[in-house]
């Protein structure tokens, strides 16, 4: 073993200060803005944007990037040029601190260019600031090869090669990353996903750390470096660089076993270099904050990279292996990224701050506050957010994480503040006893088999209260006791007298799939006790399984099962799936008691025969007032801007809307609303959209503007699951997008549906442009005593309650929608549905064009094409159900005109509004 002084230390001789007199021992190294603030500014920016991520744009995107390519990028680079000079021992005329300080400006610009163009799709922002970041980090490259080249011979100058070979990457990622925000199809989107994601990662992060860390991990174990370090990060570079090459190249080709060559070949080259970190380790084994979260993080690196490799391998297509990549995503940026920045920095900055053995212990001694409770959360809750939990314990569990890994920042100003405390202290000593030496007691400990304890208890606590919030999702139903007497007997399979025990035990496994159980009847002996596994391997939805009253299984997730101890049996009767719609999709399971006592069935049976017949509905009353409260849905077309690649999410959402003035209904929505929100662009523009499953049952997507096979972009996620669906707008029209999991009429109904209109080349702008989404609305009761979602047996029978423009019956006769006399009235309609079209009318207007299904069949008075002078007119727009279009009009006189369906019984349903028109 070999000893060599860390980078970054300082050594206990007295320092000359500005002024030229003697300083104390380590005399501080001074403060650098540029170099210090951006990279806590980017970390704070970071935890902001999780703490308002609801509101922001592409908040998941931004919050990866915040962390890796704001503040570890900028670390990377000012921190390498820092290693390179304590290695190098260069002169500081060869990269003055002006040049240093226009390369990090550069930098910084670029960063917020990206960070604020892709999220708002501003591509030539986008563009420009891959450009600045490639240059900032190429201008870095070079001075780093003339550092190199003007040193003198020393050890580790294998440190900047890897540097430099990091640097190279970042032109390549940069110009992936902005051809990835250009908008590209599913499967080029997929394979420059991946490409970008490894180069940038793997290339420029990776070889920075993996270069650093060769000197860096046993200063901060505070031991010997391993006399092996710098051979075997020499062997070890080619094979890390050629792997990047192969693993970035391939995905780029779509080559996916080049990928995975490449990706078992950086593997490979990263344990052939780890070697070198294992021996300081056993000298020294972690003991403070910085090295076990540097240590984490590195654990997380190589989970990521096994993640990467298993999707790679068995996804069915690149676009699959993009579906999932926020995963990929959320590892790097928080299990590796966050962790390794925030222990790196706790060991650096008390180091470059300096002063001398108390000053950078009192820094320290600030970084280590709630060391192992913090490494506790961050990585406990980090691995049960990737295990199949419940939307709500994910929540919960994610915000410890959050606040774990956001105390860094207040604490690594505390550390500041306590250094220059310290320094100060120092002075003052230093000053009354000149020859003194410093001295300082043993250092404090650091671990605290307390906050192990309290790190596990609080994550358990998180558990706690998100099955507490949730806890059908959670697997916990309410029937405890499922399997007792009392709850038998309330179930009716007692039969209609009493039954011998046999003792004997019939044990059944039911699987739920394709709304459906498996098998759909079950036999058992009267007398038997019987228990019922329920295995869910629908990988769309939860399910469950209910006899009627309490006797009834917890909503159990898809992958998960649960037991039903229904107890001594006497009667056949039948068990359903409580979910609204599953029971009458099918999901029915017949039990047949053989021996059971005549005509003795249980409630279940009794109420369904194949077919469920609809509860009874006392009907709701429209045409209450609207209370004060009220505001009705803004029917404005939202306006085009540039943009050509067009971002949105969809979160599916359970909220108590109301559907008619003093009516509610626990609504199934994208975004909170009814309808959805509308999206509006231009034939060619690309949308990225994706869809988040915060309800409480599996939901899916159809985009009727975008012609994509259904298999995966439709396909149902379960609750809190998440898919990405990409189109390219390739035809004009007002087309609708639902929810398309079954049954489909009861989703639909439910509130899940909305509009994209595409307009078509040419569309002259007009002076008020609306959008109406005439739908149907089914609700179970009367909407005012209690609560509940839709009526799914009204819903397939077709027999609406109300029908309704923007989900709310009437709400634009109590909010007209306005114009003036001689303005041009656009207004757009989808007939959303499930069941019924519009034969959409302006009462007192006559609509002089009229668009429908992406064709004009009148154009200002004439045919398709429109004639000077002609006069034809149009009274109705008639839409089947899913079928849009537009109509316009200049409204003559100013006055109040109805906008009805002239389907007259649904426009006295709710299907009614008024236009206000005034001079």
């Amino acid at each position: 073993m070999t000893t060599l002084e860390p980078p970054g230390t300082t050594t206990a001789a007295a320092r000359p200060t500005r002024q030229g007199r003697t300083g104390p021992p380590g005399a501080s190294r001074g403060r650098w803005a540029l170099r210090d603030r951006p990279g806590v500014v980017w970390l704070g920016l970071a935890v902001l944007v999780a703490l308002v991520h609801p509101f922001v744009p592409a908040a998941s995107w931004l919050m990866v990037h915040l962390v890796l390519l704001g503040a570890l990028t900028h670390s990377a680079m000012v921190w390498s040029t820092h290693f390179a000079q304590a290695l190098l021992k260069t002169p500081t005329s060869l990269d003055e601190r002006a040049r240093q300080n226009a390369r990090i400006g550069l930098l910084v610009a670029g960063q917020a260019a990206v960070l604020v163009g892709v999220p708002t799709s501003l591509w030539p922002l986008t563009v420009a600031g891959a450009v600045a970041v490639s240059s900032a980090v190429g201008w870095h490259g070079i001075q780093l090869w003339r550092r190199l080249r003007h040193a003198l011979p020393g050890r580790f100058r294998i440190t900047v090669r890897y540097y430099l070979a990091a640097a190279a990457c970042v032109p390549v990622g940069a110009t992936l990353g902005a051809w990835l925000a250009r908008g590209l199809d599913d499967t080029t989107h997929g394979r420059v996903l991946v490409a970008h994601s490894m180069v940038m990662v793997l290339g420029w992060i990776g070889l920075t750390v993996t270069g650093t860390l060769v000197t860096l991990w046993p200063t901060m174990l505070r031991t010997r470096i391993d006399e092996r370090a710098e051979r075997l990060a020499r062997q070890a570079l080619p094979v890390l660089v050629t792997a990047v090459a192969v693993t970035g190249s391939g995905a780029a080709l779509g080559s996916r076993v080049a990928t995975l060559v490449g990706l078992a070949l950086y593997a490979a080259g990263l344990g052939w270099w780890g070697r070198a970190l294992l021996a300081p380790a056993r000298q020294a084994p972690p003991r403070f904050f910085a090295t076990w979260s540097v240590t984490a993080a590195l654990a997380w690196g190589a989970v990521a990279l096994g993640l990467v490799g298993w999707r790679v391998a068995t996804a069915d297509s690149w676009a699959e292996v993009a579906d999932g990549y926020g995963v990929v995503a959320a590892v790097v940026a928080a299990g590796f990224g966050a962790q390794l920045l925030a222990g790196a920095l706790s060991h650096l900055v008390p180091t470059v701050l300096g002063g001398g053995p108390s000053v950078v212990r009192a820094a320290s001694a600030e970084l280590n506050r709630g060391a192992v409770w913090r490494v506790t959360v961050v990585n406990l809750g980090l691995l049960v957010c990737l295990l199949p939990v419940p939307s709500a314990v994910r929540v919960a569990t994610s915000t410890l994480v959050l606040v774990a890994l956001a105390a860094f920042v207040p604490l690594l100003l505390r550390a500041v503040k306590a250094a220059v405390a310290a320094r100060r202290a120092l002075v003052a000593t230093v000053a009354e006893h000149p020859v003194r030496p410093e001295r300082v007691g043993p250092e404090p400990r650091v671990w605290s088999p307390g906050q192990l304890v309290a790190g596990v208890a609080t994550i358990a606590l998180a558990l706690t209260l998100g099955v507490a919030v949730d806890p059908a999702a959670a697997g916990l139903g309410p029937a405890s006791d499922a399997g007792g007497p009392g709850s038998v007997a309330a179930a009716g399979l007692t039969g209609a007298g009493s039954v011998t025990p046999t003792g004997e035990t019939t044990r059944v496994r039911v699987e739920a799939r394709d709304m459906a159980f498996s098998p759909a009847s079950i036999t058992v002996p009267a007398g038997n006790r019987l228990v019922i596994d329920l295995v869910n391997v629908d990988e769309g939805s939860p399910h469950d399984l209910s006899f009627g009253g309490d006797l009834r299984t917890e909503r159990v997730m898809p992958g998960r099962s649960t037991t039903l101890d229904v107890g001594v049996v006497g009667a056949s009767g039948q068990a359903w799936c409580t979910i609204v719609g599953h029971r009458r999709m099918g999901m029915v399971l017949d039990v047949v008691v053989e021996g059971s006592a005549a005509g003795a069935s249980s409630p279940g049976a009794s109420s369904a025969d194949g077919a469920v017949a609809a509860e009874s509905d006392d009907g709701i009353r429209l045409g209450q007032e609207p209370d004060a409260a009220f505001r009705a849905v803004d029917a404005a077309l939202p306006p085009l801007d540039g943009s050509t690649v067009r971002k949105v999410t969809l979160t599916v959402e359970e909220v108590e809307l109301e559907v008619a003035p003093g009516i509610r209904q626990k609504r199934w929505t994208f975004n909170g609303g009814v309808p959805g929100p509308t999206l509006h662009g231009r034939v060619g523009d690309t949308f990225v959209v994706t869809l988040v499953n915060k309800g409480s049952m599996g939901h899916s997507v159809d985009f009727h503007a975008g012609e994509r096979a259904p298999d995966e972009v439709m396909r149902t996620i379960p609750p809190g699951g998440s898919l990405t669906y990409r189109f390219t707008a390739q035809r004009a029209g007002i087309w609708m997008y639902h929810c398309s999991t079954m049954p489909m009429s009861a989703h639909i109904a439910a509130g899940m549906h909305g509009a994209v209109v595409i307009e078509p080349d040419g569309l002259p702008a007009v002076d008020r442009s609306y959008v109406l989404v005439q739908s149907e609305v089914h609700v179970d009761g009367d909407g005012s005593t209690a609560i509940t979602e839709v009526d799914a047996d009204s819903a397939a029978a077709d027999t609406p309650d109300a029908v309704v423009f923007n989900g709310v019956a009437n709400q634009y006769d109590a909010a007209p929608l306005t114009a003036r006399v001689g303005e041009r009235v656009r207004l757009w309609v989808l007939a959303a549905g499930p069941n019924r079209g519009s034969a959409f009318h302006v009462v007192g207007g006559q609509f002089d064009t009229v668009w429908s299904e992406g064709a004009y069949l009148l154009r200002r008075g004439g045919g398709s094409k429109g004639s000077e002078g002609a006069d034809g007119g149009s009274q109705v727009l008639g839409l089947a159900p899913a079928q849009g279009g537009f109509v316009e009009w200049s409204p003559t006189e100013p006055g109040s005109y109805p906008f009805v369906t002239h389907s007259m019984a649904d426009a006295e349903r709710g299907a009614h509004g008024i236009l206000d028109v005034t001079r």
